[in-house]
């Protein structure tokens, strides 16, 4: 063997080693690193690190001060990056392009941010994300309206869960055809009818819509899914408006817990488990008596009303009725007093001649 041979090895290794450091980078500021997981916790982070390591599999970013992610945030592309958490940043706007440069991201926790603004751009058009949470992040159903163009057929689970959402946007979920898991718990929901006739959430096996203000729930939607739904903590109106609810959740093996609904009203059945409530218990009789009940009192405010608004203009307008009814009282007066005239002339036979030669 040569005597170079040794060191010329040892320079190729140290070259190597050299293009691999700058390849994967250092360590970011206020970050730890291991392997393939990058840490910057609770450091007071206005922005991303611009300098991630290329190998980086796993980023967490949680109890920062990032208020917005762009197109600039992610400098270059980490073909690797696969998970990112970016919880409790106080976050309000996702721009477009945000998510550009990370074509392999699968899971994305933006849960307990304060988001106004979520881009429908902001992912890439061949998006592998699966797992999208965004728990507390949510103060109204507009900001889920990027759902509605989101491109995203690859996520398989969305947590929506704990925000004030009242209402969700018509087709929200048109561009999520394979999603299977949909949490909504405790999001103030009235109504929810997305399980529509567009084909949308045909992959969808869990529902939990626990702890909403629904009072009732279109079952025709669910018959044909194989779903396991959950229900409970929802104010059931337990009238005749719910009749078919209460027959298909008597037949149903969809709704895991089922034996945890309880009525809300009337106060006949209040706290019963629903399942124990008879379908001759279902009336509206009650209902539309309180109805006519609140008609009449509104009746009797507005009469009341207007009688209170006629004796003030009467009172404003004493002066004038009374010279009104002066005047009315003298013309009958006048009337009157002809009439009296007439009758003396007419039963007096000397008057009577007198008027009539007159007359001539």
């Amino acid at each position: 063997m040569r005597p170079g041979r040794p060191h010329k090895y040892s320079m190729m290794r140290l070259l190597l080693l050299l293009v691999l450091a700058l390849s994967c980078r250092c360590c970011p500021d206020k970050c730890l690193c291991s392997l393939e997981t990058v840490k910057c916790q609770n450091q007071d982070l206005v922005d991303i690190p611009p300098s991630l390591p290329a190998n980086t599999k796993s980023l967490f970013l949680t109890g920062n001060k990032i208020a917005q992610i762009n197109d600039s945030s992610f400098p270059t592309r980490l073909e690797n990056l696969e998970e990112m958490y970016l919880s409790g940043n106080e976050m309000e706007s996702v721009h477009a392009g945000a998510f550009k440069n990370l074509p392999n991201l699968v899971r994305l926790d933006l849960s307990n941010n304060l988001i106004q603004n979520f881009s429908e751009s902001a992912f890439p058009d061949d998006s592998k994300l699966q797992f999208l949470n965004l728990s507390r992040s949510l103060n109204n159903c507009t900001t889920l309206h990027f759902f509605v163009h989101a491109n995203l057929p690859n996520l398989t689970s969305l947590d929506l869960s704990n925000n004030d959402l009242h209402l969700l946007p018509d087709g929200m979920f048109k561009g999520l055809p394979g999603l299977a898991t949909l949490n909504l718990r405790n999001s103030s929901l009235i109504e929810f009818q997305s399980l529509d006739e567009n084909g949308a959430l045909l992959a969808l096996r869990d529902l939990d819509l626990r702890d909403n203000n629904l009072k009732d729930l279109p079952t025709a939607m669910m018959a044909d899914f194989e779903l396991r739904v959950q229900l409970a903590g929802n104010p059931w109106h337990c009238n005749c408006f719910i009749s078919n609810l209460l027959a298909w959740l008597k037949n149903t093996t969809q709704v895991v817990d089922k034996h945890e609904l309880t009525c809300t009203d009337p106060e006949a059945v209040r706290h019963r488990p629903l399942l124990q409530v008879q379908q001759s218990q279902l009336k509206c009789t009650g209902d539309m008596e309180r109805v006519l009940k609140t008609s009449y009192v509104f009746l009797g405010l507005v009469l009341a009303l207007i009688g209170v608004m006629f004796l003030l203009v009467l009172f404003l307008n004493r002066k004038g009725i009374k010279r009104w009814m002066y005047n009315i009282r003298d013309a009958c007066r006048d009337h009157m007093e002809g009439y009296h005239y007439r009758y003396e002339i007419n039963s007096d036979p000397r008057l009577a001649n007198l008027s009539i030669n007159s007359d001539v």
